[in-house]
């Protein structure tokens, strides 16, 4: 393992100051493959033909019900004409322009201090 150790923080839950859990990761690919796909003025039956997924199945994977595997997504995005660094880097805008993450930061490397295995506590906000 490294020389430092990023460990996230709980944040509040739903009903604590107002705010909420974070999204569920299949809420945000199934999102961005329909935008992608509404984009390009497409079917969900063209691209679930041209991905070789059933119909059904990929519009449950786009209501966010089903959790695709690897194997799918690829091919979802390769019918799509997108490289799954393009669906990753859709997943990371959508999660940084709403949310922000608090975490801490434990290491057992001498940042330049006396002292080792210190605490840091570092908020990070999206833009």
């Amino acid at each position: 393992m490294g020389e430092g150790v990023l460990r996230a923080v709980p944040g509040p839950g739903p009903g604590r100051d107002g705010e909420v859990d974070e999204p569920l990761l299949r809420d945000l690919v199934g999102a961005a493959l329909r935008r992608a796909r509404l984009r390009q003025g497409r079917t969900l039956r063209d691209v679930a033909d041209q991905a070789r997924v059933s119909l059904p199945y990929l519009s449950e994977i786009e209501r966010g019900r089903k959790e695709a595997s690897s194997e799918v997504l690829a091919a979802v995005c390769g019918a799509l004409g997108l490289r799954l660094t393009d669906l990753v880097g859709a997943l990371h805008i959508d999660l940084t322009s709403r949310t922000t993450v608090s975490v801490t930061a434990t290491t057992t490397a001498n940042w330049g201090r006396p002292r080792r295995g210190g605490q840091a506590s570092l908020t990070l906000l999206a833009a």
